[in-house]
């Protein structure tokens, strides 16, 4: 269904009597701007601006002139503050998940401040985005961020001649802005530096634009962002843990809920991991407080954080086995090979032990990855980091107008781009629970609390100072890339 079907003169006006009506009802009087809030008139979901999707039909190989296969991607549009007809478009990135809708974040109120409508793409493979019934590695050669890039550029022409077509004109441009958060984040900084005339600017939210082959940094942060007490306590739990697996893995593994996870190599990765998530998404008390008391106190350190991972963690055990990875079944839960199949091809982030104070196995290392990469996808996966340095610039990225911020907690910052160039300023979120995202989605996240709110950070001033200065950065770059003015079709 296109957006002129579904947005005629009359369907318009209902939906705007309908707003008023429903706001009238309801006292509502705006949004705050965490993760999830209250639906507004589209879903059933209150995670969701919207969840109502839509469709268009995307090429598959945009880099063939031979092959012209094309495949049904998913989007969804919000345009509830939408300042018809020349308000702002704002592109939000899904990326390395099913995409449900467009998230009920900050990006609620940004598009109620600018007058913007908000759409977003599913990334191509993964959710109902993909274009084969099977996931072998063979059929996965099209799955790639310079593919995604593409799969915006041409969905962003795609919506721009929709609304051309709805609005009754020609030859107009409206202005674009894009978001994106983690790897999405990286696909928006990237999306500005490819494809610059298409977009007046980018927010990149803790992206991930440096592909890392050892990803030590990573696991420092972790240290970092623990503190003395909280690391040593982790450390020891990690030793007592291997102690443990050399004489009765199945055992130790039972703790965990993590049988089925037969390679050790697997279960090591997934306990470090548990750790992981609690500084990643603005949740360390709920790992540090209970495993520092039971170290001071004597108690069972394994016992102890093995109950951390089943209240908070348990459920995820399935894409950490290697088994479950190789199933080439394509489903809704297929984002954990999809996703590898990316780290093993393109930007690695190989999330290995350091050398020295190290808090994850150092079991946890190169081989584990390379030998995962193998086993998964075959022989000759291999993630070539220097090409897709090369390709987007890392840290180096010669871009413009693109936003990047970062929490202090959160171990991704380290592929992010965390110094300021002239027309690419970088924030960095400085408190106790500022990890991922959190510009956007505020203290704690999902999965730990999918209810994430800035008011939740142990300092909502950093979060609001920085938003501030986001805010100013959007104001500037749509003021300086004016909406082409075109004419009314006969």
């Amino acid at each position: 269904m296109t957006i002129g079907q579904r947005w005629s003169t009359a369907s318009f006006w209902l939906l705007v009597v309908l707003a008023v009506l429903f706001s009238t009802l309801t006292c509502s009087n705006g949004f705050i701007g965490p993760r999830t809030m209250l639906n507004h008139l589209s879903g059933s979901s209150s995670k969701y601006l919207t969840d109502t999707q839509l469709w268009f039909n995307q090429t598959l190989d945009h880099f063939s002139p031979y092959d012209h296969r094309q495949f049904s991607q998913r989007y969804y549009e919000f345009v509830d503050y939408f300042r018809s007809p020349d308000g702002p478009i704002f592109l939000k990135i899904c990326g390395e998940s099913s995409c449900n809708g467009i998230p009920n974040d900050y990006i609620s109120v940004l598009a109620k401040k600018f007058g913007a409508a908000v759409v977003s793409l599913e990334h191509r493979y993964y959710g109902k985005s993909s274009p084969l019934d099977s996931l072998t590695t063979e059929n996965l050669r099209y799955l790639s961020s310079k593919q995604a890039l593409f799969d915006l550029a041409v969905f962003r022409q795609y919506y721009q001649e929709s609304l051309n077509l709805k609005l009754n004109r020609s030859n107009v441009q409206n202005r674009w802005f894009v978001f994106g958060v983690s790897y999405s984040g990286a696909l928006s900084a990237w999306f500005r530096l490819k494809f610059p005339h298409l977009t007046c600017g980018s927010l990149a939210s803790s992206a991930v634009v440096l592909a890392v082959y050892n990803f030590t940094e990573f696991d420092q942060q972790i240290g970092v962002s623990a503190g003395p007490e909280c690391k040593a306590a982790l450390q020891e739990t990690n030793q007592l843990v291997e102690q443990k697996l050399a004489t009765n893995g199945e055992a130790v593994k039972r703790m965990f809920d993590a049988v089925e996870l037969e390679i050790d190599g697997d279960f090591l990765y997934f306990l470090a991991d548990a750790a992981v998530t609690a500084f990643q998404y603005g949740n360390p008390d709920k790992l540090c407080i209970p495993l520092v008391e039971a170290k001071k106190n004597g108690e069972n350190l394994v016992e102890v954080y093995a109950n951390y991972v089943k209240e908070y963690f348990g459920g995820n055990v399935k894409t950490y086995n290697q088994k479950d990875l190789k199933n080439t079944t394509r489903s809704e839960d297929s984002s954990a090979r999809l996703w590898w199949f990316q780290v093993c091809t393109e930007v690695a982030y190989f999330q290995v032990a350091p050398a020295n104070d190290s808090i994850r196995s150092s079991k946890v290392n190169t081989r584990y990855h390379l030998d995962l990469c193998k086993n998964v996808f075959g022989d000759g996966i291999y993630p070539d980091v220097v090409a897709t340095n090369t390709y987007y610039g890392g840290t180096k990225i010669a871009g413009s107008k693109i936003v990047f911020s970062n929490g202090s907690q959160d171990p991704w910052r380290h592929a992010s781009k965390q110094t300021s160039s002239p027309d690419m300023p970088s924030y960095l979120i400085s408190c106790h629970n500022c990890g991922h995202g959190t510009d956007m989605r505020g203290c704690p996240q999902s999965p730990l609390n999918p209810e994430g709110d800035a008011r939740n950070c142990s300092s909502p001033d950093a979060v609001q100072k920085v938003r501030q200065q986001i805010v100013e950065n959007i104001d500037l770059w749509l003021s300086q890339c004016e909406p082409t003015v075109g004419r009314r079709s006969a």
